[in-house]
Parts: structure tokens; sequence; C-alpha cells
């Protein structure tokens, strides 16, 4: 199966303080390079990044080896990213893509490799039966999934409503994204001396 990876990175990230397209790892990796790499690692053919807020700034920060996708109705939410990213999609050769978003800096290659093992055109992961990312869409889907999104919900009552193969990923990574900015540990800061 021909698999293009996607990369969901267009959001504004309120409760994170800025599009999260823009963040990176302690070790300066942007994080939608990380999840780029992680893709094609896994297996992607291809692999698209749907870009919205802060666009110009997150388009330097995406490698070479992938695909730039603009969403310019970005402010709409979620699934203005996912309908853009399928009808990219559709000019591929694809026959299903894989759906991450940009805010799972942790998720695991082996992750993404499990779910596209799954034998299935519709799969996602879960993790300790919460469900997760990433997400496996096939071709046959994509249409009647585009015309389900609205706002800011994804895949996920559809994906339930088709049946989708459930694959636990607990046991390779915890399952988090990230929606808050990482603060230092208290005792990284520098300690006051109040007295002196």
């Amino acid at each position: 199966m021909n698999v293009c990876g996607v990369v969901l990175a267009a959001g504004a990230g309120s409760r994170f303080g800025g599009p999260k397209a823009l963040a990176s790892l302690p070790d300066g990796t942007p994080w939608v390079a990380r999840a780029v790499e992680t893709l094609l690692r896994a297996g992607c053919s291809d692999v698209l990044v749907a870009l919205g807020a802060g666009r110009s700034e997150a388009a330097a920060l995406v490698p070479a080896s992938a695909t730039v996708v603009p969403v310019p109705e970005w402010s709409g939410g979620l699934a203005a990213s996912v309908r853009a990213a399928l009808h990219a999609a559709a000019m591929t050769d694809a026959d299903a893509v894989l759906l991450v978003p940009v805010d799972t800096p942790d998720l695991s290659v082996a992750s993404c490799r499990r779910v596209l093992s799954a034998g299935a055109v519709l799969a996602r992961a879960t993790y300790r039966g919460e469900p997760g990312h990433p997400v496996l869409i096939g071709r046959t889907h994509w249409a009647a999934l585009a015309s389900t999104l609205d706002g800011d919900r994804g895949a996920g009552r559809y994906l339930a409503e088709q049946g989708a193969v459930v694959v636990e990923c607990g046991d390779l990574w915890h399952g988090r994204d990230i929606d808050e900015p990482v603060v230092p540990p208290v005792a990284a800061r520098s300690p006051r001396h109040p007295l002196r």
C-alpha cells in the first residue's frame, strides 16, 4: 500500500502561546521536522505538511523531503486542515494517508508502523484504550470523511461510526499531545537568597 504521511500543523496554538508549527525540541529540532522524519522512517512514500498560522515562518522549518499544503481557512478549526490535506493527497497516487498532529513530537516510528501493518483501510492508534495518533485513512474514505468535517472536529467520529480498527500502542510511547508550553523545572531555576 502506498501511504502518504500528513502532518497537521495549521492551528494558532492559543493554549500553547503560538503556532505549534514553530515549536522545537530542547535540542533545537523543529517539531514539524521531527514529524516528517518519523513518517518517512515509518514507510510513508511522501509527506504533506498542512500549514496555516505562521505559515511563512513555519514553511522554512519544513524539510525539503516534504510538501507544504497551505490552509487559508485555518482559523476555522481542525476540519479545514484535514480537508486541505485530503485534497492535496488526492493529487498523489497514494492509497491512504497516515495523519499525525505536529504536537506529538514524541510519536514513535514503531507506533506508525504498527498502525500501517494493521491490514485495514481505516485504523487508529490507541493508548491504554484512549484514542490517539497516528490515524490511517484509505482513499475510498477521503470524500466521505471530508463531507463530515466541521469546525474543530477531526476524524474521530467518522472513524468510530465506520468501525475503524483499533491498534493499541500504549507499550510503545505515552500517546499524549502537547497543548501547553513546557516550563523548566523549578530546580533548574536560579535559587533566591532573600537574606543576603
